[in-house]
């Protein structure tokens, strides 16, 4: 049980262990006030949950009980680590407490135990010695240098020449190996190592040059390196900097023309890198091989023609496919921020993915756009990706071209003026997939020339969601629309596929509605409806050699007649109409004869003798609502009867046929058989 405040003793608040793999709880032999106070660390790594802290505000200490064994041989650190600050205050005048004031002084003494242990471990002047000076040598005075200490055995600073010349390096920590210094210096290769200087004034193209063809690997510190050509990344190399501090820049900008990062194969990366200037600020194409799995990321480009360039090129068996680009700015282009394109016979860039790369213009002028997919297929994919671009010159923010092919848009953001769209998708661009599209450009949100060649999902206006050729399993719709056709032309109608319902008026003579060919419109249904009141003939046939449906001319003659037809892909087949022939079963016998509800007339013949017309039961499944007309057609005094199975009959009677031609008609209402009429 605790007592009323905590003892402090003189103990050093700090305790190790080697874990063995199956020991959970480990003891700490020092008072804290909370366990929150209570710091754990594994091998050095500071651990924040997986363990209890039990023994808060004991003078002898308490536990920690981890939720899973340490695995043997981490080293565990329990340590007090409370923050050196005083927070409370006691009031003037008021009651002096006793416990308030031990508090007080129990935690002064912990702080001053934690000080303690901390100055246990620094580098100090021994007790016998008059301490010399304390203080470095200033900072332009000690940079690049090692510490050193004079004659008097005070520190001062130390050049580094020959000082680097140890013969060996072991890093810290379990299981470090030791390398020669040598070894050690050339995990990491400059491109200062090879004459560049960085200065913003010197031209350090071809010091770049050879360091890239020296090492796979290069390094760009910060700095200004001046290009007056091309770096060209062929195979599996890396061109790594410091972040926007490493700048590599184009003497003549955007009109030098030349680019100054081409990547003519695969496996490169570039990263971490700030670039200026360039007809294009990184240009892709199989050159020298495949363009593939190449990775930029985390780079910004400053005032190219072109940020992103991924050209086909000429040559279809080295094709540019499936490169990364991730955390890409582009600032400033003067033509278009990304392009994909082909300048020759090659393939199309294919299956490229661009992730948080944003075009932003800052107000330059751009005479293209923000993303232009001029050429590419299979789903080149554009990821919450913006493009805000200068809407007094720009032509789009996001163009599909002719030649782009099932293109993939999430979370695209687009803003400009001026009436500039926020994506234009060409003629001849196909399958384009454009979700939940934020359009800040006053211009259109979709500016379609593709004849609807797109799918939509929250993009677009004013219709947010458009799709084309879609198979649903289970559908719940609150409101259906469809797409309408009203025709008042006279002649014949080729009909294709834009439309669904096709409100047909004859008023100027005779009109032919040609289906397209039932196997160009596999699970398609059209409907046509005659909407004048005229005589003139709205007739459904089939375009080239078919017969029209289910094998014939259709022929729709009075106002509001209509038709709809569905094709399995083999021929048209009507499934509703108000000129469909009703259907007939001819029966000649006699004794009982059960109505089977499988057709609308039964034409009987009692010839051979008396007969009985037994309706089904009025509630079975197949009556209810049924309209069933039954005659008697022979010239015989055989008497037809028409009863119910399990009832009375009609009106509950049994209804006799007696003479040639008369007929009855009935329907059911789930209770019982009606007459509707008799004669």
């Amino acid at each position: 049980m605790a007592t009323e405040h905590i003892k402090m003793p003189e103990v050093v608040p700090v305790v190790r262990y080697l874990a063995d793999g199956a020991r959970v709880t480990y003891p700490y032999d020092f008072p804290v006030f909370a366990s929150e106070d209570i710091a754990v660390s594994l091998s050095g790594a500071r651990r924040y949950s997986g363990f209890t802290v039990a023994g808060a505000g004991e003078t002898e200490g308490g536990s920690v009980t981890f939720d899973a064994a340490p695995p043997a041989g981490e080293t565990i650190v329990i340590e007090r680590l409370l923050p050196i600050e005083r927070m409370s205050d006691f009031i003037e005048g008021g009651d002096f407490s006793a416990r308030a004031l031990n508090t007080e002084l129990d935690y002064l003494t912990a702080a001053i135990q934690q000080v303690a242990r901390y100055q246990e471990g620094m580098i100090r002047y021994p007790d016998h010695e008059n301490p010399g000076t304390l203080t470095l040598p200033d900072l332009m005075l000690r940079a690049n240098k090692a510490l050193g200490f004079d004659g008097e055995g005070n520190p001062v600073p130390v050049s580094l020449s020959g000082s680097m010349a140890a013969p060996d390096y072991t890093a810290g920590g379990a299981g470090a190996v030791t390398r020669t210094s040598v070894d050690k210096f050339g995990d990491l290769v400059s491109v200062r190592d090879f004459g560049a200087v960085g200065d913003g004034l010197s031209d350090d193209t071809l010091a770049i040059q050879q360091a890239m063809a020296a090492h796979d690997s290069v390094y760009v510190p910060a700095g200004t390196y001046l290009l007056s050509g091309t770096l060209t990344l062929t195979e599996g190399k890396s061109l790594l900097g410091a972040g926007q501090a490493s700048i590599l820049k184009g003497n003549a900008g955007a009109g030098a023309g030349y680019d100054l990062i081409e990547i003519t194969g695969g496996y490169n990366t570039v990263s971490s890198l700030r670039l200026e200037g360039g007809g294009a600020g990184i240009r892709l194409n199989g050159r020298t091989g495949p363009c593939v799995q190449n990775t930029v990321n985390d780079v910004t480009v400053w005032g190219a023609g072109t940020g992103l360039l991924l050209d086909g090129y000429d040559d279809g068996a080295k094709p540019c496919y499936w490169n990364n680009f991730a955390r890409v700015l582009i600032a400033q282009p003067s033509v278009n921020g990304v392009h994909l394109m082909r300048s020759g016979a090659g393939d199309t860039p294919n299956a490229n993915r661009f992730h948080m790369v944003r075009v932003y213009s800052l107000g330059a002028d751009i005479s293209g756009h923000g993303f232009y997919v001029e050429e590419g297929s299979f789903n080149n994919s554009l990821i919450d990706c913006e493009a805000n671009v200068k809407g007094a010159t720009a032509q789009a923010c996001f163009r599909m071209g002719a030649g782009s092919n099932k293109t993939l848009l999430i979370n695209p953001y687009a803003e400009s003026s001026n009436t500039v769209p926020n994506i234009r998708l060409d003629d001849g661009s196909r399958e384009t997939s454009i979700f939940n599209l934020l359009s800040a450009s006053d211009g259109a949100a979709i500016y379609d020339f593709s004849g609807g060649n797109y799918d939509a999902i929250n993009a677009g206006y004013p219709d947010k969601n458009r799709l084309r050729r879609t198979s649903v399993t289970d559908l719940r719709a609150a409101l259906m629309r469809f797409d309408t056709e009203y025709i008042d032309t006279a002649g014949t109608h080729d009909v294709d596929l834009s439309h669904s319902v096709h409100l047909v008026s004859a008023y100027n003579g005779a009109v032919t509605m040609a289906l397209p060919p039932p196997g160009e419109a596999v699970g398609v249904s059209m409907t046509f409806k005659k909407t004048d009141n005229t005589a003139n003939l709205v007739t459904i046939t089939e375009q080239e050699d078919g017969s029209g449906p289910d094998g014939t001319d259709l022929f729709l003659g009075g106002e509001n007649d209509y038709v709809t037809v569905l094709s399995n892909g083999a021929e048209w087949f009507i499934t509703a109409s108000n000129r469909m022939a009703g259907n007939t079963r001819y029966f000649d016998g006699s004794g009982t004869y059960d109505i089977d509800m499988a057709v609308d007339v039964y034409l009987l013949s009692s010839y051979g003798g008396a007969m009985t017309a037994r309706l089904p039961p009025a509630n079975a499944a197949q009556a209810v609502g049924r309209r069933i007309t039954i005659k008697k057609v022979d010239t015989s005094s055989n008497v037809i009867t028409v009863s119910e199975q399990g009832g009375s009959g009609p009106d509950q009677y049994a209804q006799p046929l007696s003479s040639q031609y008369e007929a009855i008609t009935v329907v059911s209402n789930g209770g019982q058989w009606y007459i509707v009429s008799k004669f």
